[in-house]
């Protein structure tokens, strides 16, 4: 940059930076390097002195502030252009429509008036035009209009970007069909669009269809980038594949990337999800850069996992190398300690968050002080606490209270928490079915029997159990009293023979070890 500088020091002296040219390399240099701010500013200043702009400055500056995402400068920019008498021409309107997409909320009028000058201009048929503005009304919201322009658009216009951004569209809107139908059409795909539909099915929670057209893209010779990568953790880490994480986990090193926070983050929960929480330790250890969600994504897997003390050693650590708790933090570390009993280390934990941290705790903290409460055994404080919320209690925080009841048999506070649920419509099947064990707990079968009648009457039906296993890199599902299963007849003869083989075994020994031996022997 201090050559350019002397450069420009010279043409300044011999009279030559007035001519566009001259001044329209400069500024171009300073814009390409615009990771530096510095760069950015010295190149609007020198834009600022130029006499004579072409078309080709003004473009330069506009992409400039468009690609550091500052979009208030790039449009600032683009209206002061059309004041001065200059036309936009297709590259102008790529980076505006890039900027309108940036604030969608604040500047999509200006995006709309765009297209207007955009079809006067006759620059409509520009395939990164087209791009632009398929992309800026999928982020609009408006997907219809997105897809007239696209299918009155000339065919050699329409290129592996086009399509993509109509698919981001009808993702965007949930509508997962219609996109994967156009995925489906696509004369070319490429591992962004593989990767756009791969995180569609992710973000629609449809994460069995997101591993099968991972394992289609890798079978065609299509290699993952970082989107896609990340999309098939996250699906992986839902659905407990922990095989296919694996693989993805050795293309990652096999192939250098780096372990940045997204990625690394996605590996944490991939192996925190899967059981394997020494190797998300390691992972995490690993981590060069580490922000709050990978700290959170630890402490919430060790929380699961039991190890309650090193969730609270990690989220001590976390405040030591300054990194700044967020509310879903203290969801997991106010679980971790309610999962082993930590009273006193919860509840000074809740009162740190406004305190220390300026954070307002929300229904969900509530709840996980209300569930710490329950555990231990202090129902009444738990009942004070629900009783003296700043907000109404939620589901979460009366099933919380409803399950204290049941493991403490108190079955008159759980008849006024299902009041409680019921006044709020948020009595499903499974608070009849908690409120019946408790009644069962506590050996009053008439008030077992009136519970199931009133189920039958109100024809709720419990939501039949759900659990999945991986084989081969394939996960398959299994329903409660579905038997549809192509393997059905196989899998029922193994589990009766296991059944058979447990009830053959005597456990009048309570030595674990021995019991484990001879179960396995």
């Amino acid at each position: 940059m201090s050559q350019v500088k002397q450069v420009q020091c010279h043409l300044t002296i011999t009279g030559t930076l007035i001519d566009p040219y001259a001044s329209g390399k400069i500024i171009a240099f300073c814009t390409q390097s615009s990771s530096n701010n510095n760069n950015t500013s010295h190149a609007y200043k020198l834009f600022k002195h130029t006499p004579h702009r072409t078309t080709f400055i003004w473009n330069t500056m506009i992409r400039s502030f468009s690609e550091t995402h500052q979009p208030n400068n790039a449009l600032t920019l683009y209206k002061s252009m059309i004041r001065n008498g200059y036309l936009p021409n297709n590259y102008t309107f790529s980076f505006v429509l890039r900027s309108c997409v940036d604030n969608i909320e604040e500047f999509r009028v200006i995006g709309l008036v765009s297209h207007s000058l955009i079809v006067k201009l006759g620059w409509e048929s520009y395939d990164f035009v087209l791009n632009g503005l398929l992309h800026f009304y999928a982020y609009c919201g408006f997907i219809d209009c997105a897809r007239k322009l696209f299918d009155l658009s000339v065919v050699g216009c329409k290129d592996v970007v086009t399509w993509t951004a109509l698919i981001n569209g009808y993702l965007k809107c949930g509508k997962i069909e219609v996109a994967r139908e156009l995925f489906d059409e696509m004369p070319v795909k490429n591992d962004v669009s593989w990767s756009s539909m791969i995180n569609g099915y992710v973000q629609c929670g449809e994460f069995k269809e997101a591993l099968e057209l991972f394992s289609l893209m890798q079978g065609l010779g299509f290699r993952p980038n970082h989107a896609g990568i990340v999309g098939g953790l996250t699906a992986c880490a839902f659905l407990g594949a922990l095989d296919l994480g694996r693989w993805i986990h050795m293309y990652i090193d096999r192939n250098r990337m780096d372990l940045d926070r997204v990625l690394g983050t996605a590996l944490i929960d991939m192996y925190a999800k899967c059981g394997c929480i020494e190797t998300a330790c390691r992972v995490f250890d690993k981590m060069k850069d580490k922000d709050v969600f990978a700290f959170t994504s630890l402490i919430s897997g060790l929380a699961n996992h039991g190890k309650s003390k090193q969730a609270i050693e990690l989220f001590q650590r976390m405040q030591n190398e300054a990194v700044k708790p967020n509310e879903v933090t203290f969801i997991c570390i106010l679980s971790a300690c309610s999962r082993t009993g930590l009273v006193h280390e919860g509840l000074e934990i809740f009162r740190s968050m406004m305190k220390i941290h300026g954070i307002s705790p929300g229904v969900q903290h509530f709840g996980c002080l209300v569930d710490l409460l329950g555990r231990a055994g202090m129902l009444d404080e738990a009942k004070t606490l629900v009783r003296d919320m700043p907000m109404e209690p939620d589901s979460y925080v009366l099933g919380a209270l409803l399950n204290a009841c049941r493991v403490h048999g108190d079955t008159d506070l759980g008849e006024e928490t299902v009041e409680s649920l019921v006044e709020q419509c948020l009595d499903h099947d499974g608070v009849h079915v908690l409120l019946s064990n408790i009644y069962a707990s506590a050996h009053e079968w008439g008030s077992v029997v009136k519970v199931r009648s009133g189920m039958k009457e109100k024809k709720v039906k419990k939501v039949p159990g759900c659990s999945l296993v991986e084989v081969d890199g394939r996960v398959c599902e299994f329903i409660a009293g579905d038997r549809s299963h192509v393997f059905m007849d196989q899998i029922m003869l193994l589990l009766y023979r296991i059944d058979e083989h447990f009830k053959s075994i005597p456990f009048a020994d309570t030595n674990d070890d021995l019991m484990i031996n001879q179960v396995f022997s």
